[in-house]
């Protein structure tokens, strides 16, 4: 009737609600506004634009852009010449976008993001044997919606000026130090190669000298004589100090990549995602033109110094020392189960399966024993027992007077506080899920993160026989 309709225009516009506001955003992405850059670097998009077109602009929204796009329905009519129309000359129908089934659990992103509330952070979630994502949240969020018609400027403002870094997707982009978390990975690196054995034990006063140099224990009056299960399980720096030293970084280098650190997670469905950092002595000459020092393998074992990771690459690490010491290959989407799986997939990653034993019984006592970094998180009930490595991560060089201060979290800036990293592994019998958390200045890991995995395991394993009856056809349409 728009010859009627004098001054009338029809704009013709395509839309996309995202009913789960920001729990999903870093995941999912959202769409906006076709733009010139946008229209050149995609034949397809190029192809099907029109006017109003949204596409995506980062998260699976972008990475998935060919598949969900579709194609335009086209009309042509003839008209007159006050715009009448007369006859219609031709009708091509469109072909709607694919339906895109992910492995994400909704009920568990959404604790994810409750329990991450105000705090920059984040936490994935993985099935041990299938690599299938259970949850994987980055926070801050924000609200992708806002960016659908063009978001605006006092919206723009206030995400992007927030100190927290809502636009940064922590779980692929962040790269931190590991901090205690990597501790799993250094023993076990020792056991495979012989340099050590569940006998061998280190005296820690508290500090190690080397070469006028002292190295810390977090334990002022350090932990006595230890064995590798009870420093695993107090986290004794002296001991990973100790057996680091003896395996020297170019082993612990090659444990670590074979676990999943230094590569990344996704291969390149996210154009995003960082690689992290393993160093090596090749690496440190080849990018920084100097020798390695025996120090820097110190700092290494103990997650400090050069070494950076993902928090997905903490989880995948984790996942397989729980599943045995087995290859596995995250997915997000369903439909992936069976397509395209490398030849590779459940190759054992370590040379004597005994050795992934002891790792795993050294974090079971870590969290479920007496004087475990995470005691106080544990869970007794077999059911939702669950097994972990508590991580701190310095963020800046802690000074002698720092040291006689001896400050409580609270009392530091926020900017200097070391970031708390857990990593954990449950049901303990019979493992099926790992996971790894990751709060920005949160103080240490047993005090911040593990309380976190407590909540999480419950709500994860609660949910596994849904999960499962569906025969994984658990999903969020996008």
């Amino acid at each position: 009737h728009l010859y009627d309709l004098n001054g009338v225009k029809p704009v013709i516009s395509i839309s996309r609600n995202y009913p789960y506001g920001e729990n999903f955003t870093h995941l999912l992405g959202y769409v906006s506004q076709a733009n010139a850059t946008d229209i050149e670097k995609n034949e397809k998009i190029k192809k099907n634009f029109v006017p109003g077109l949204k596409i995506g602009k980062v998260g699976l929204e972008k990475s998935f852009e060919n598949k969900l796009i579709g194609t335009n329905d086209i009309e042509r009519y003839e008209v007159n010449a006050f715009g009448r129309r007369i006859s219609q000359l031709e009708f091509q129908k469109g072909e709607k976008g694919k339906t895109l089934k992910l492995t994400i659990d909704t009920k568990v992103q959404q604790l994810a993001n409750e329990l991450l509330k105000d705090k920059a952070g984040s936490i994935c979630v993985m099935d041990i044997y299938t690599g299938s994502v259970i949850a994987m949240h980055s926070s801050p969020s924000f609200d992708p919606n806002l960016f659908v018609f063009g978001i605006s400027q006092d919206d723009w403002q206030i995400i992007r000026n927030d100190p927290l870094k809502p636009l940064v997707n922590k779980t692929l982009q962040g790269n931190y130090s590991p901090g205690s978390t990597i501790k799993p990975i250094v023993a076990l690196s020792a056991l495979e190669n012989g340099i050590i054995n569940t006998n061998f034990t280190v005296k820690c006063t508290g500090k190690t000298e080397m070469y006028g140099q002292t190295y810390h224990c977090w334990k002022k009056k350090g932990h006595g004589f230890v064995s590798l299960r009870n420093a695993m399980k107090q986290s004794c720096d002296t001991y990973f100090y100790e057996i680091a030293r003896k395996l020297g970084v170019d082993k612990l280098s090659k444990t670590a990549k074979k676990f999943g650190l230094g590569k990344e997670v996704f291969g390149n469905l996210f154009d995003i995602e960082k690689k992290g950092l393993v160093p090596n002595t090749q690496w440190k000459k080849n990018a920084l033109g100097k020798g390695w020092l025996l120090g820097e393998t110190m700092i290494t074992g103990i997650g400090q110094g050069y070494i950076q990771t993902t928090p997905i690459q903490l989880c995948l690490m984790t996942a397989q020392i729980a599943n045995g010491g087995y290859k596995i290959y995250p997915k997000i989407l369903v439909d992936d189960e069976n397509k395209n799986q490398p030849e590779d997939k459940y190759t054992p990653l370590y040379t004597n399966s005994k050795n992934i034993k002891i790792i795993q019984d050294a974090m079971f006592g870590s969290t479920n024993e007496v004087m475990g970094t995470s005691y106080r998180s544990r869970i007794d009930d077999p059911k939702y027992q669950f097994a972990g490595k508590t991580g701190t991560a310095q963020v800046k060089k802690i000074t002698e007077k720092d040291r006689e201060l001896d400050l409580k979290t609270f009392e530091i800036p926020y900017e200097e506080r070391d970031h708390a990293l857990y990593i954990a592994y449950g049901p303990y019998k019979n493992p099926r899920y790992a996971l790894s958390i990751l709060v920005e200045h949160g103080g240490n890991g047993s005090t911040t993160a593990a309380p976190m995995a407590k909540k999480l395991f419950k709500t994860i394993i609660d949910r596994h026989s849904l999960r499962e009856s569906i025969n994984n056809k658990r999903y969020l349409e996008i």
